[in-house]
């Protein structure tokens, strides 16, 4: 059974109840847990031309050196406005300022990670730093910011640097950088706890059957082809953009079913790698003639009049094999380094492999159970492949010239390493997953003429004692192997080459299809070991960036490269070949990406005939509250008691009270899949209902319940709490009172507009956090204040924390 995702989050407060004495404390969120992020909303990167100004910033950062030069360009402006002696005394503080834009952490400098406030125009600033800054440079200001607000106080240095001070205290300037625990893993894959990795996830496609492959045609055009195991491929443009006739489509010759798990069927599918001069391609698909059923593997080539369909015409019949049972079909095709078509078989099915006296794996005389390899060049005329020269047995008695490795159970899904971008170490190894029987799954490295053990060994264990134990085996041991209470049938991956995110190059990344794992391997490069990792979904804001999501489908069922070498697999809700519950989902390390620019290409123009459907994202980040989201769980027509549902959930054994909440199964959820929070039920908002205390969201957020200005109601009118000491414990009382369970921000200086139409009824409140309205806090008195409207209170509610952020 699958685990639920990554552990414990350091930092975080227990509750107890000693006695049975309740104590309600505050939940406080570790701030290494709040991720780098750029003002673009994409992670930092190393630039790739040392930063001449901002040269604080040159190793790790959020500016190339184009930024760079236009922040001096900028800097020059401001102090050219100045003489000798402002300048000496204001240089330093003025490129301080300027640079923050390129400091990894610069989107909460900024405030940019919150798409409701307007970025700022000079960094959040620590109290202390702001005072000095004042009192020897204010002259600066008005040339550093044109936001409306900071020239109307900036004269007035208490209001100055209270709109400039940021409401987690840990990220101001220059705190920030005596963080250690902030710059101590910078840059690096992040990691959990429990040593489990922390990506994220691209929605790419969705609403596939079974989507089991992903290919590209080396061609130039970016394009990418998605096969369903029904038998249809389907074209993708770069930007996602789906063609409506489908590329492929072969589905009443293909033999599969509706029943969850049936392993038959469309299984493979590879261009040939001189595609865009011959047009050929080749498919991997199961059949049935007359009572037999046989894999098939043919040729095709691309329709002359549109490079986006097959003729389907063209179908020459390359290979068949008979398959004595409906499992274990193999379906695995690629052309490796040396040009030759590979093809991966299963066993023949059944359990055990009990073809014959050794099974069909170790019988070499047989096509099942092998890695084959042949010659499909120039066969246009005469046979329609050849049998390489160097294959292993090519004189050995009675064994099949095609076989190239032998002793394989059922490998599914297997890939070739392009090598280090630059070094180009490991290109050409050919990575599988093998499919174990019923205790281990294993991950090999596929060598020429050797034996993978299958049904002597099981992984690293014997499966068959008596072939275990002949001395003539001389198997090749897999690189990786784990138990199945890890997971029970392996999908094998890549090696990850790509441009975008140089901290997982030489990573391999694969998964299994039952458990929902993702997993990791990386070579030692002096011992040859190889190092395991855990994937698992980023948690709290590690996957807070526009278009990411850090959970998805069960059913790992392929991987997947793009013509740029990045990363991707598929997956799907329902095991099915006719449930539509399939999505593509790419792979994206969110602490640190490739310089901007570094990774562009421009695909070859695509001529289009078909009509194009456009790309929907239909996924979404759990654990992350939607910023521009109504709440569908809230209802106005009941309450909850809060305190005793968080002492139910604290009481439960090892539960931790920042992780998210537990679904309604007894069964321990998958480490990275998708998990469906519990329901709340609880008030929207809180009408004048007549009862003092009573408080309501307003202001420039229209039509939403779960931020905006703060509206109390007391003796028989409504009106604002102007507070320029607004925290977070004030916005926590707001946010429970209305049926919200955290608090995600005190929202200070009219963020929400100003309530100028009504009386000021609250200021200088103070509350512990737990109380039952802002009337029950420590107050200056109703309607006595010394403040203005635009010092109006508001609150950004939410019933799912964001890791980072003040819990109620």
């Amino acid at each position: 059974m699958m685990r639920e995702c990554c552990g414990k989050v350091p930092g975080h407060t227990r509750l107890f109840w000693p006695g049975g004495i309740v104590l309600v404390l505050a939940l406080w969120i570790s701030p290494a847990l709040l991720h780098p992020q750029c003002l673009d909303f994409k992670p930092p990167f190393r630039p790739l031309r040392e930063l001449e100004f901002c040269i604080m910033y040159k190793d790790f950062g959020c500016c190339d050196y184009q930024r760079d030069q236009e922040l001096m360009a900028k800097y020059y402006r401001v102090m050219n406005r100045f003489d000798y002696n402002g300048y000496a005394s204001c240089a330093g503080f003025v490129q301080e300022l300027l640079c923050q834009e390129c400091s990894p952490y610069a989107a909460h400098l900024f405030d940019a990670e919150d798409p409701n406030t307007p970025v700022r125009s000079i960094p959040g600033l620590c109290p202390d730093f702001c005072t000095q800054f004042y009192h020897k440079c204010n002259a600066t200001i008005p040339h550093l910011s044109d936001d409306p607000h900071i020239l109307e106080v900036k004269d007035n240095p208490r209001q100055l640097c209270r709109y400039l001070e940021l409401d987690d205290t840990d990220y101001c300037y220059p705190h920030i950088l005596s963080n250690s625990q902030l710059s101590q893993n910078l840059g690096r894959v992040q990691y959990d706890t429990d040593g489990c990795l922390q990506l994220c996830l691209e929605e790419v496609a969705n609403g596939l059957r079974n989507p089991l492959a992903m290919v590209h045609a080396n061609d130039g055009t970016h394009r990418f082809f998605v096969a369903e195991q029904v038998g249809l491929v389907w074209a993708y443009l770069p930007d996602r953009s789906k063609l409506e006739k489908p590329f492929l489509n072969i589905s009443k010759s293909v033999l599969t079913s509706s029943w969850e798990g049936d392993e038959r069927g469309f299984l493979g599918l590879t261009f040939h790698p001189k595609h865009k001069l011959n047009g050929k391609l080749y498919v991997y698909y199961s059949i049935e003639v007359g009572f037999d059923e046989r894999i098939r593997i043919s040729e095709f080539r691309v329709s002359a009049h549109d490079m986006n369909t097959v003729d389907h015409r063209s179908e020459r019949v390359i290979l068949e094999i008979d398959e004595p049972a409906s499992n274990h079909n193999g379906g695995q095709l690629l052309f490796a380094d040396d040009g030759y078509l590979y093809i991966f078989t299963g066993d023949g099915g059944m359990a055990g492999d009990p073809f014959g006296k050794f099974g069909n794996a170790q019988n070499k005389s047989a096509l099942l159970g092998k890695v084959l390899r042949i010659d499909v060049d120039n066969n246009d005329r005469g046979p329609l492949y050849r049998i390489p020269p160097d294959n292993p047995f090519v004189h050995e008695r009675g064994a099949r010239p095609e076989v190239y490795a032998y002793g394989v159970r059922n490998m599914w899904r297997c890939s070739v390493d392009r090598g280090d971008p630059h070094s180009k170490e490991g290109k050409g190894r050919i990575f599988c997953g093998d499919v174990g029987q019923n205790k281990f799954e294993e991950v090999d490295i596929i060598e020429k003429g050797r034996n993978y053990g299958w049904r002597a060994k099981e992984g690293f264990s014997c499966y068959d004692k008596k072939l275990c134990r002949n001395s003539s085996l001389d198997d090749v041991l897999p690189i990786y192997a784990y138990p199945h209470k890890q997971g029970k049938s392996v999908t094998g991956g890549y090696v990850y080459r790509g441009c975008e995110y140089p901290n997982l190059n030489s990573m391999y990344i694969f998964g299994d299809f039952m458990s929902g794992r993702l997993m990791s391997l990386r070579e030692d490069r002096h011992s040859g070991q190889w190092r395991y990792n855990e994937v698992c979904m980023g948690m709290g804001l590690t996957c807070a960036f526009p278009g990411l999501i850090n959970n998805y489908h069960q059913y790992i069922i392929s991987f997947a490269e793009d013509e740029a070498g990045e990363l991707y697999f598929m997956s799907t809700g329902i095991p099915s070949a006719t449930s539509a519950t399939g999505v593509v989902y790419k792979v994206v390390d969110p602490s640190r990406r490739a310089p901007p620019r570094q990774c562009h290409y421009e695909p070859l123009p695509v001529r289009v005939k078909s009509n194009l459907i456009k790309f929907v994202p239909q996924e979404t980040p759990i654990g992350i509250e939607p910023s521009n989201k109504k709440d569908p769980e809230a209802t106005p027509t009941e309450s909850y008691d809060w305190l005793q549902e968080l002492i139910d959930q604290l009481g439960e054994v090892g539960l931790d009270p920042t992780a998210p909440l537990p679904t309604t199964t007894t069964t321990r959820q998958p480490r990275t899949t998708r998990r469906k929070p519990r329901r709340k039920k609880g008030k929207a908002r809180s009408e004048g209902d007549g009862l003092d205390g009573a408080v309501r969201l307003a202001g420039e957020q229209e039509g939403r319940t779960d931020q905006g200005r703060v509206e109390v109601y007391i003796n028989g009118e409504w009106g604002t709490v102007c507070d320029d000491l607004w925290t977070m414990s004030n916005a926590a009382v707001v946010c429970r009172q209305l049926g919200y369970r955290h608090a995600l921000k005190a929202a200070k200086n009219s963020e929400f507009g100003e309530g100028k139409h009504m009386p000021i009824l609250l200021d200088d409140v103070q509350c512990e956090g737990t109380e039952a309205t802002l009337l029950d806090c420590r107050h200056a008195g109703v309607g006595k204040h010394n403040c203005a409207h635009y010092e109006d209170a508001g609150v950004i509610c939410a019933q799912h924390a964001h890791t980072g952020s003040a819990h109620v």
